[in-house]
């Protein structure tokens, strides 16, 4: 009889193996990918809010950590209406995140390390600070400059009703009706977004133009890729149709809308694709593309379009054997057509932690105002983190998942920035609660993030979930995610790969063979019995096996080796 609780000290990573994990071909195909929101990442200067200089210095942990990449979300100059997703120049960097010679010293920093580095790029709408919008404003009707956005005149008798029925995706009308310059109510702007975030116009000649260009201006600086904001949006609709029924305004919705994956965004990537294909190294796109099935999902990763594609059914899908075990086989039967890696993410920017949408009951959705329970919150969690490292393909961590954080679901009202909490119907508006700044130490103003406090106050005891107080410590949330990075590297039958082979399970179980390499998830609230099979090389939980049988706890998660 054998008992295992906790997973393995992790190998440590050595110079050489981070050379070869950078030089080897696909890398894209099975790698990790871990997401930094700069601003709750690590303060440099003691200002309260992260930068770039702060995610620089703690590079060797992600390295150690064992991704192979790292995402930012937008750093650029912007007035930060929506914490950076409403861009004035798209080729500067914010003064609260550093400088331009900062973001090279990060590129190439990450790179000695053997790290790559992928950066937001937001094409569907800029801010209302942009220099295009702005002189639009100016020069009022009639300017060339509002051709490159989406502005119209209102209908009623004196166009005072928004030229159609469209909302914005944070509630509130999606068009504004701007002041023109000799003080008269004027024309409308689309933002299918906040107000500060106006839609360009993808049919005007300009726009492409300009961002073809910034795509070579930061391929030019060394960075390995993008993550295309919002990749579903861009192109709406000829004539801008009326919607009819608002039901679709979610960001997943049931079906193509007038202004969601439209066919024509896919020309936009065709185009896209060709600069990046003149670059070596292996540069790649990323979609974050809310659509109504993971089969419209694949149309945006076939060959000669983008590489990979946000999996958000699947981080939608509560902890459910059946439900995972659907949505694991219309995946990769989507995906293995088009040739490109399945994606799997259980939480980022936008969502409730998954530590926290666990804690909860099944139906709750992705963003959730209840802590729940704890304690199976967490232990769910890093059962469902063992399970999507087992799956074939590609997997997304977001910024201390690997510390078990859960959501901060009691922020103040006061201290929210979210623009969706402040314009009522459309999104929750409860995203700070994933952003709260993380933790690297027991103690001090704010547990290691800086010497200035944080942006958004972190929870009392939030010292104790910290890289310090995890490092080391058998069975912490921490060491399970290095020790299961490190055993995922070092399996041959682990990353990439288009398929799984179920294998005969209990009801509320999930089991799959992938060569020597075997995955055992228990989604029940009870222990079951299942055959031992082999070595054990990891756990989430507890497993005690005896004769050639092993019981395996509660929401637990186990790897075995055959070999």
């Amino acid at each position: 009889m054998s008992q295992h609780s906790a997973a393995p000290a992790p190998t440590p990573t050595t110079d050489s193996a981070v050379a070869t994990v950078a030089r080897r071909r696909d890398w894209w195909r099975d790698a990790v990918i871990y997401q930094v929101y700069p601003r709750s990442f690590a303060d440099s200067n003691g200002d309260g809010m992260g930068d770039l200089e702060g995610i620089r210095s703690r590079l060797p942990y992600l390295r150690d950590l064992g991704v192979d990449a790292v995402w930012l979300s937008p750093f650029y100059a912007s007035p930060q209406a929506d914490a950076g997703y409403d861009v004035a120049d798209y080729r500067a960097v914010d003064p609260m995140f550093g400088t331009l010679l900062d973001a090279d010293a990060l590129i190439r920093d990450a790179h000695a390390l053997g790290l790559r580095i992928i950066v937001d790029l937001v094409p569907n709408h800029s801010s209302d600070q942009h220099e295009w919008f702005k002189r639009a404003l100016a020069e009022g009707p009639g300017s060339s400059l509002r051709e490159r956005y989406h502005f119209r005149p209102g209908k009623g008798e004196n166009g005072e009703l928004p030229p159609n029925d469209w909302e914005s995706i944070f509630g509130g009308p999606a068009w504004t009706r701007v002041t023109e310059p000799d003080g008269t109510p004027g024309e409308w702007y689309l933002h299918l977004f906040a107000p500060e975030q106006p839609d360009f116009n993808w049919e005007h000649p300009a726009v492409g133009d300009e961002f073809r260009s910034i795509l070579r201006f930061w391929l030019d600086m060394g960075v390995d890729g993008f993550r295309i904001d919002v990749a579903h949006g861009m192109v709406k609709a000829e004539g801008l149709p009326d919607l009819g029924s608002h039901d679709e305004m979610r960001l997943l919705g049931n079906d193509v809308t007038p202004f969601f994956d439209q066919d024509g965004v896919h020309d936009i990537y065709r185009q896209w694709r060709l600069i990046l294909d003149e670059y070596s190294g292996e540069r790649i796109f990323v979609a974050e593309a809310w659509t109504p099935t993971v089969e419209r999902t694949a149309n945006y990763v076939r060959p000669d379009e983008l590489h990979q594609a946000f999996n958000f059914q699947y981080l939608a899908t509560h902890w459910d054997a059946a439900e995972l075990r659907e949505v694991v086989d219309r995946t990769l039967d989507s995906m293995r057509p088009v040739g490109a890696p399945a994606t799997w993410v259980l939480s980022n920017h936008d969502v409730t932690r998954h530590a926290t949408r666990f804690a909860n009951p099944a139906g709750l959705g992705t963003q959730i105002r209840e802590a729940g329970d704890r304690e199976l919150g967490l232990r769910r969690a890093r059962a469902a983190t063992l399970l999507m490292l087992a799956l074939p393909g590609s997997a997304y961590v977001y910024q201390g998942e690997e510390l078990g954080l859960p959501d901060v679901v009691d922020l103040p009202d006061e201290v929210r920035q979210d623009p969706a909490y402040f314009r009522g119907a459309g999104q929750d508006g409860f995203r700070d609660g994933c952003r709260v700044p993380i933790p690297w130490t027991r103690e001090g103003s704010s547990y290691g993030f800086g010497d200035g406090g944080s942006w958004l106050p972190q929870p009392e005891g939030w010292g104790e979930l910290s890289v310090e107080a995890q490092t080391g410590v058998p069975g912490s949330t921490l060491e399970l995610y290095r020790s299961a990075l490190a055993v995922r590297r070092a399996q041959a039958d682990l990353g990439a790969g288009d398929a799984v082979e179920w294998l005969t399970a209990p009801e509320g179980v999930l089991a799959f063979r992938r060569g020597d390499f075997v995955c055992v998830a228990n989604t029940t609230g009870a222990a079951v019995t299942v055959p031992a099979h082999g070595r054990v090389l990891i756990t989430s939980g507890e497993v005690e096996e005896t004769g050639g049988e092993a019981v395996v706890a509660a929401d637990t998660t186990v790897w075995w080796t055959t070999a």
